[in-house]
């Protein structure tokens, strides 16, 4: 779109009387003034506030959810200055008319899916129900802080529920793994159930839950697929023994300096029901660890 410059509305303005001084000499302008044809101010004023107007209907139509074919009935709104307090009450109507459809299409929908992803196993009637009377205040038989701690220790239930049921071959796996394993002589199972095999013991000094160390290491599921490998990326890893998986936790605090240990980790010591990068839920987990040094 061409520039275009104002000078003058109505009148004629000079943009330049006189010459602009510096040090008490004129400035000679080094390029042309562009001129164009202007018009007054009310004319402008008019066509300014027209052309904000493009585009109005598609926004009522699409973010307002307003009907444009009563174009009369919103002029007649637009006019009025102020609410009356029917317009309040009306205001407040619509709003829970808007509300309620929310409700329907997404609040809903989505709770439900929550509960579970595959079928819909709420009551939709109690639901809304439940919504609504959560927000007046009628029927109010708990707190609202009870019925949120109620929600929350039910959602706890169902996410575990959900996950055994996705992931559970995983865990009995993991169980069968360990019940095998800890038969093998080499193998020692901690009360926790952390199982561990000796490759080298170092002599150095034993980290606390306190310390921070130095580690080389690879991590497998028990079906063989490598996870991670700090050997791989030659590259030792430093971290707080508390900042860890249980398991490792536990297992750096029997490891002295210098020691290279193999671990296996059910899954309550790793990431529980947590799906993690390449690592599946209820995954038993095999590492190769090596305690280079603990940091000061």
């Amino acid at each position: 779109m061409k520039k275009v410059i104002l000078f003058a509305l109505c009148a004629c303005i000079s943009l330049g009387a006189g010459a602009a001084k510096k040090n008490g000499k004129k400035k000679k302008s080094k390029e042309p003034i562009e001129v164009v044809d202007t018009v007054c101010i009310d004319t402008f004023s008019y066509h300014f506030g027209r052309a904000n107007s493009n585009g109005l209907k598609n926004f009522l139509a699409q973010r307002m959810g307003v009907d444009t074919t009563y174009v009369a009935e919103f002029l007649q709104g637009f006019e009025q200055v102020g609410l009356t307090e029917a317009d309040k009450r009306m205001k407040a109507r619509l709003a829970g008319i808007e509300i309620r459809q929310q409700v329907e299409e997404q609040v809903y929908p989505g709770a439900s899916k929550q509960v579970n992803d595959s079928t819909d196993v709420l009551n939709k009637a109690l639901f809304v129900k439940g919504f609504r009377e959560g927000f007046s205040g009628e029927n109010a038989t708990i707190s609202m802080d009870s019925t949120q701690q109620l929600v929350k220790k039910q959602m706890e239930y169902y996410h575990k529920v959900n996950m055994e049921k996705k992931f559970g071959a995983n865990r009995i796996e993991g169980e069968e793994f360990l019940k095998a394993n800890a038969k093998k002589d080499s193998v020692k199972t901690t009360p926790s159930g952390l199982q561990y095999k000796v490759l080298t013991m170092g002599t150095g000094e034993v980290p606390t839950k306190e310390s921070k160390v130095k580690v080389n290491y690879e991590g497998h599921l028990i079906n063989g697929t490598e996870f991670d490998s700090s050997y791989k990326r030659n590259k030792p890893v430093t971290f707080p023994v508390s900042g860890v998986i249980p398991g490792w936790t536990e297992a750096l605090c029997m490891m002295p300096v210098g020691s290279k240990w193999m671990l296996y980790v059910p899954q309550e010591l790793a990431y529980k029901d947590r799906e993690q990068a390449k690592i599946p839920p209820f995954s038993c987990l095999i590492f190769t660890v090596e305690l280079l040094e603990i940091e000061k």
